[in-house]
């Protein structure tokens, strides 16, 4: 049997394996480059960007929970013109897709932002962030309420013609929903799940022990969740989704494409073992040769039930 084919498609995107990095948990790519074979990877997602610089949130700003990471980082970044500047010429050598992760606090912002990377040559998609639980101006008002997501996705569209993926937040009643509402609007795949809102507190000072007070979920605890809602939206849209949330080895990645995922993007396991993306891409070759799988796309939406 010839080795499995891992290549998939995502939009316009041509990926040699279906594993990413997921946004704001790798950094810029290339803090790692000295640590991982990039050109390994499928594609890169890097931290979001605005359309000027964002100091974040004060620390602390980063918790470790019982089966998770909470943090509440708030989207610092060096906007767009830093990015471009300090990141962008040694990202756009490494020769795999590179999807840059956008936010504003306004449409107005998101346009804006959208139309800046527009401009950028090699940039192979936008990824927008829809739904960060831990910044206080729009945040995460945009990827629950189906209007204001048509609105906010309708305008970067019009604004770009990269890839478009949609991050959507995983607190909201029916996914399928919003995931219907994205599509129609001009998203080009599904990204998720976001961190779930969440709150850890310091029992002896009574007092959050983020200084956000609130912040974002990741981490094992949440992958039950994201595989649900991922299976959920794939049998609800057309388009490509990409699954995350709790990734910790090639079970978990090998788990959302059986739910329906094409794609997935490894997160906070990156903090603590920078080579796990790489690990999980062999993992799943080695899974498909295991159970005489000729293509990747074989496993897709093969769930045996309902």
């Amino acid at each position: 049997m010839t080795a499995p084919r891992l290549e998939t498609v995502i939009g316009r995107i041509r990926m040699a394996n279906p594993v990413m990095t997921a946004s704001g948990t790798f950094g810029y790519g290339t803090e790692y480059a000295d640590l991982v074979d990039l050109r390994k990877l499928g594609a890169m997602v890097v931290k979001g960007i605005s359309l000027r610089p964002w100091a974040g949130n004060p620390p602390p700003r980063l918790v470790e929970v019982r089966g998770g990471l909470l943090n509440a980082i708030g989207l610092q970044n060096p906007g767009f013109e830093g990015f471009a500047r300090d990141y962008w010429p040694a990202l756009r050598q490494i020769g795999i897709p590179v999807i840059v992760n956008i936010w504003g606090r306004t449409i107005e912002e998101y346009e804006a932002v959208a139309a800046r990377f527009e401009a950028l040559d090699g940039l192979a998609g936008l990824e927008l962030n829809v739904s960060c639980p831990n910044i206080k101006e729009g945040g995460m008002a945009f990827g629950t309420d189906p209007a204001m997501l048509e609105r906010v996705v309708g305008a970067v569209r019009r604004k770009t013609t990269r890839t478009l993926l949609v991050k959507l937040a995983p607190n909201v009643t029916r996914i399928e929903q919003m995931a219907r509402v994205a599509e129609a609007a001009g998203a080009d795949a599904l990204s998720l799940i976001n961190t779930y809102p969440a709150m850890a507190l310091d029992i002896e000072t009574r007092r959050p022990r983020l200084s956000n007070g609130i912040g974002g979920l990741s981490g094992p605890a949440i992958h039950p969740i994201a595989v649900k809602l991922v299976y959920e939206a794939a049998r609800a849209v057309q388009i490509p989704v990409i699954g995350m949330g709790g990734i910790l080895d090639w079970r978990d990645a090998v788990e959302f494409l059986i739910a329906g995922a094409r794609a997935v993007a490894v997160g906070s396991v990156s903090l603590s073992d920078p080579t796990a993306a790489i690990s999980i891409v062999e993992g799943i070759r080695a899974y498909l040769e295991r159970h005489g799988l000729e293509d990747v796309s074989e496993l897709v939406g093969s769930i045996r039930w309902p």
